[in-house]
Formats: structure tokens, sequence, C-alpha cells
């Protein structure tokens, strides 16, 4: 394990990364000279393939393959919406419903710049525990737009804790001092043996310190 991120599975094929801190995972328009794929290709000294993304400011689990042939497996595999993922988040106020579907069309700040079409996505969601003046959440993407969750939760009303990009920060009651966001889940079929793969980890301790103080 380093302060960036460590590897939570790990086969000839391919491997899940548990992103821990608030890095970019390829280079931006800002060319940044250092992110987690060049972190993680640096650490295990080969040729890795991403199979989706995680914005800068989320944390959690991320798939990469070794191979392209791997690689198209797996990314046929979230075209298809075969590839389950859960998240967990801390949200602004309570749900008067306690799970429910997220279903519009979305743009994130970079398709707005770009005079991009808004796509249609959908995330479900379900409270795990009701606190005062947030929630936490279990949410499930069913699409993957990007900022596609972040997007719906302020759209509702409940942007998550520590959002900065479609939220003010004058708006929230609660302060936090990151986006309260974790990629917890993954399950997807085994590229070669075609057998299951759950991957999981556990709820940050952040969360679970937010949660004992103010409950």
């Amino acid at each position: 394990m380093n302060n960036v991120f460590n590897i939570i599975f790990d086969d000839e094929y391919f491997l899940v990364i548990n992103k821990i801190a608030r890095i970019v995972v390829q280079p931006s328009p800002k060319k940044e000279k250092q992110t987690l794929t060049s972190l993680v290709e640096k650490h295990l000294k080969e040729k890795l393939y991403i199979c989706h993304r995680l914005d800068k400011d989320t944390q959690g689990l991320i798939i990469y393959a070794r191979s392209k042939k791997v690689y198209k497996n797996i990314t046929d595999q979230f075209r298809k919406r075969k590839i389950i993922k859960k998240y967990f988040a801390l949200t602004e106020g309570n749900f008067k419903r306690d799970k429910g579907l997220f279903k519009g069309s979305v743009l994130d700040t970079v398709g707005r710049k770009f005079n991009e079409k808004p796509k249609s996505s959908e995330t479900s969601y379900k409270v795990i525990k009701k606190g005062r003046g947030f929630d936490l959440i279990e949410l499930s993407p069913k699409t993957g737009r990007t900022n596609q969750i972040r997007i719906h939760l302020a759209k509702a009303g409940h942007p998550i804790l520590g959002e900065r990009k479609y939220a003010f920060r004058r708006d929230f009651v609660i302060k936090f001092n990151k986006l309260a966001l974790y990629a917890y889940f993954i399950q997807l079929r085994h590229p070669i043996s075609k057998e299951k793969i759950v991957v999981k980890i556990d709820r940050p301790e952040y969360m679970n310190e937010f949660i004992k103080k103010v409950s």
C-alpha cells in the first residue's frame, strides 16, 4: 500500500485498484505528469489499459487490464451494462423515499464547454442510514455517463457532501473537506474463465467517523 492506491485484486489478466487519493486517472487537458495510471504502471513496471474512469475527486475501485484483448472484453461488459458498480455517498439533507431511481439526461461541465448534447442516464439509490441533516446512501449507476451520480444528486437537491462542481459550497449546511463519494463494489465476469468476480472494500473510515460524530 502507498498513499495514492492499493491493489485489491490481481491476476495475470487484470487488476482492481483502490484509488485512495485525490488524483486524476489519466492526463486531462492540463497535461498532468503524475496520474494514477502512471503511478500504477511505474509500480508494476508494465503497460496497463484502463477499463473505465473515476474522476479526480472520487475515490474507490477501478479496473486495469493487462492486455488489449482483456481490455476489449471488460469494456464490452461495461458497454452491455453487465458490470455492476456500487458507491457509498454522504448527501446533504434527508431523502423522502428510502430508495428510488434517478433517470434523465445529464451533461457534465466539460461537455457543456464543448457544446455536447445531454445523454440519457440512470442511477438507482438506497438510503442506508439517516442522520441529522444528511443521509448515507448506496448508489448503483445503470449507465456510465461522466459525473452522472454527482449530477443526479445535485439535481435532486441532495448534493454529495464536499461537492464543488455541481453545487455551491455556501449552500451546504454541513461542511466537508472532500467529495464524500466512494466506489466500493464491482462485479464482473472474468474475461478468460468467465466466472463471476466480486471485488468489495469496506466503507472508508472517514465516512464512519463522520457518521458517529454527527448522528
